[in-house]
């Protein structure tokens, strides 16, 4: 190939509803990274997606046999990611899981390590690391241009799927645990392990109000975190669209409010900055497609090009907190993690 030209990586999209069907359209004409198949039971998704010119099959393991694809991309429900990511590894396929890895603690070990054994990369679907703000965020909190983090506030609602049909696997409480918290509340609790380390104890409430899911439509989490900072989050599933990150310091705070969500294109996220005595420095940042960057990172590391940003060690806590929530939520008690 050319100078300068990375090989493509060929992958294979499980799940073609709206998740799957928007990485189609947003992989169509990218370099790094091409949809050659999708698999899905459903005749009228499969005819869905041969009409935006991919090929299609309903079987998962003939996908997984199929030479031609590299790995494989999971927008599937929830409690089918372990047993997909454990069989794609077992047939040497790379994979990249939409949040959450898992439900427990103990089958995001068994995804980690069965992609450990087979020497395939892992991916997950959580983008918002690669936002320009966020990344700025990280680097103010590592070189300690906050001073000492005291604690943090993060929040991300939308009413995105509010018009899903009745009994759709997203408002069930065994799937979709803890209201929004698999939809959007997971990305801020891997922000915050990303930035803070291990979570120490959880306290969490749900609430349903208006939107009559069995899981709940509100969901409010205080954490504490082994290297002492605190944080809250919130996710409310029927609101228009919110999402702010803000971490208190000692010597600056910083927060960043986020005009659209991350698939849709547009606005802009600004950050803020603010001294005592000074007055706020604002930052403005052109929107990203960060779901995208996301699945580039993954196929750069198939290729060796680079690590891929997500340590195991982080992937398994996140699920870790995950579980903790709807234990906490459910029980009305601080749980503790060890």
């Amino acid at each position: 190939m050319p100078d300068g030209q990375s090989e493509t990586v060929n992958i294979a999209i499980a799940g073609y509803g709206w998740w799957g069907q928007h990485m189609v359209r947003r992989l169509s004409e990218n370099q790094n990274i091409r949809p050659l198949l999708v698999i899905d039971p459903d005749a009228e998704r499969r005819k869905l997606a041969g009409e935006q010119g991919v090929r299609t099959t309903a079987d998962f393991d003939a996908a997984l046999a199929d030479p031609q694809i590299t790995a494989v991309v999971l927008t599937t429900p929830n409690t089918m990611h372990e047993a997909q990511v454990v069989a794609a590894a077992g047939a040497g396929k790379h994979v990249f899981c939409e949040k959450p890895l898992g439900l427990t603690g103990a089958s995001a070990r068994r995804s980690v390590d069965a992609c450990e054994a087979a020497g395939v990369v892992l991916g997950i679907g959580h983008e918002r690391r690669f936002e320009p703000a966020l990344v700025k965020v990280r680097a103010l909190v590592e070189e300690g241009e906050l001073g000492t983090v005291m604690h943090a506030e993060a929040a991300f609602s939308h009413d995105k799927l509010i018009n899903v049909p009745a009994g759709d696997w997203r408002t069930s409480k065994a799937v979709s645990p803890a209201a929004g918290m698999t939809a959007m509340g997971i990305h801020l609790t891997d922000l915050y392990i990303s930035l803070f380390g291990r979570v120490r104890t959880v306290q969490a409430l749900t609430a349903n109000r208006i939107l009559g899911w069995e899981t709940g439509d509100v969901v409010t989490v205080q954490l504490g975190f082994e290297a002492g900072m605190t944080a809250s989050l919130s996710a409310v599933l029927a609101t228009p669209h919110f999402i702010r990150f803000h971490v208190f310091g000692s010597e600056q705070w910083v927060e960043v409010r986020n005009d659209t969500h991350p698939d849709t294109p547009g606005g802009i996220a600004e950050l803020v900055l603010s001294r005592t005595g000074s007055p706020h420095a604002v930052e403005r940042y052109e929107w990203t497609d960060t779901v995208v960057a996301n699945l580039e990172a993954f196929a750069a590391a198939i290729r060796g090009e680079a690590v891929y940003p997500y340590t195991s060690e982080e992937l398994v806590h996140n699920i870790e907190v995950l579980e903790a929530i709807a234990r906490s939520a459910e029980e009305g008690e601080t749980v503790h993690i060890g």
